[in-house]
């Protein structure tokens, strides 16, 4: 359940980051909206792997791995998005690979500091 959490907060906060910050960077002119976009994107998936960590979504030595997985599915999904912008379908679904990277990197994170003693 709480990858389920952790996947839906992420493909949210990374389409809202994204398209938020497009919008502020949209008066800086073309340049502006995609510099807009990666960097509020990037600053509101970095902010969501701390919240997450914060309510017990991922533990706290999963939370890099989470950070680094969402921010691999952010670059993916903007390669979609600029891909597909004539489509309506393509950039909305382009956020799907935000919750996908971070919730493998919540796994890669949990295998990887898991005791082999325990």
């Amino acid at each position: 359940m709480k990858f389920l959490l952790l996947f839906v907060l992420m493909c949210l906060v990374g389409g809202v980051g994204g398209g938020g910050g497009a919008l502020l960077g949209g008066g800086l002119g073309r340049g502006g909206v995609f510099a807009g976009g990666f960097a509020g994107g990037t600053i509101l998936v970095v902010a969501a792997g701390f919240l997450a960590a914060k309510v017990g979504w991922v533990r706290p030595e999963q939370r890099f791995w989470t950070i680094v997985g969402a921010l691999l599915g952010f670059g993916a999904a903007a390669i979609v998005t600029l891909a597909t912008l004539s489509s309506p379908i393509g950039p909305a679904a382009s956020t799907l690979l935000v919750g996908m990277g971070a919730t493998l990197g919540a796994l890669i994170g949990l295998s990887a500091h898991r005791r082999l003693d325990a």
